[in-house]
């Protein structure tokens, strides 16, 4: 049996959760915006007081890596390579819009591609998109969405769009092939499958030079203050 817990912090959407062999035994998640240093450990905590288990019966840790929230993606990291040194456990790292498309729940319609979106910011979004066996078909990459986005491959394809980033290009992205949902937004227990699939081929990065996958470079916001040039 292997136990691993994941951590998701990429995005507004903080999480946790453990799985045995893939399958999610406890869970606890929270959209509050700002609370990821404050929570993500005490949810740690929790679902192991609920499973009855101690962290050293845990196998690895599995985090999600990005792109996202500079800050959140460095708190979920730190924690997650703490807890790694800690135990003396192997860390997986698993994509964040990789991780997206394990959580959308079976689908009538017969999808081509699946394209998770995260917001960025104004018309902004990191993207990129998968097969129907979530195999990579186009790399992570910033996008500003535009009525011409994906239009190759809405020419002949069905794509769906989800994620926090796709609710603003409902209007835009406009196709008989576009679909969206809900579903699909960065989560924990999204973590669980793809992270034990990991484990199995001891598919691990190196604790201590792992850094996240921010795809763009943070950049701070700088505010005036009034008496100052």
């Amino acid at each position: 049996m292997t136990y691993i817990l994941s951590i998701e912090s990429a995005t507004e959407i903080c999480s946790a959760s453990l799985s045995k062999d893939g399958v999610v035994l406890s869970l606890r998640e929270t959209n509050q915006p700002n609370v990821h240093s404050q929570k993500l450990a005490l949810m740690i905590q929790e679902i192991l007081n609920e499973s009855q288990m101690q962290a050293s019966d845990l196998d690895a840790v599995a985090v999600s890596s990005g792109p996202g929230s500079y800050t959140g993606l460095r708190i979920g990291v730190s924690l997650a390579k703490g807890l790694c040194f800690s135990l003396d456990i192997p860390l997986i790292a698993i994509p964040t819009l990789e991780s997206m498309c394990y959580g959308i729940p079976k689908l009538e319609e017969d999808i081509d591609f699946f394209i998770p979106m995260i917001d960025a910011g104004r018309m902004e979004v990191y993207t990129a998109a998968f097969d129907r066996n979530f195999h990579r078909f186009q790399n992570e990459h910033p996008l500003i969405v535009d009525s011409e986005s994906f239009i190759d491959l809405l020419a002949s394809k069905k794509l769906l769009f989800f994620g926090n980033g796709s609710a603003k290009c409902k209007d835009i992205i406009l196709s008989k092939n576009a679909f969206f949902t809900s579903d699909g937004y960065p989560s924990a227990a999204s973590l669980a499958k793809v992270a034990f699939e990991y484990f199995q081929q001891s598919k691990f990065v190196d604790t201590a030079y792992f850094e996240p996958f921010y795809l763009k470079e943070f950049q701070a916001k700088i505010s005036k203050v009034k008496g100052l040039d």
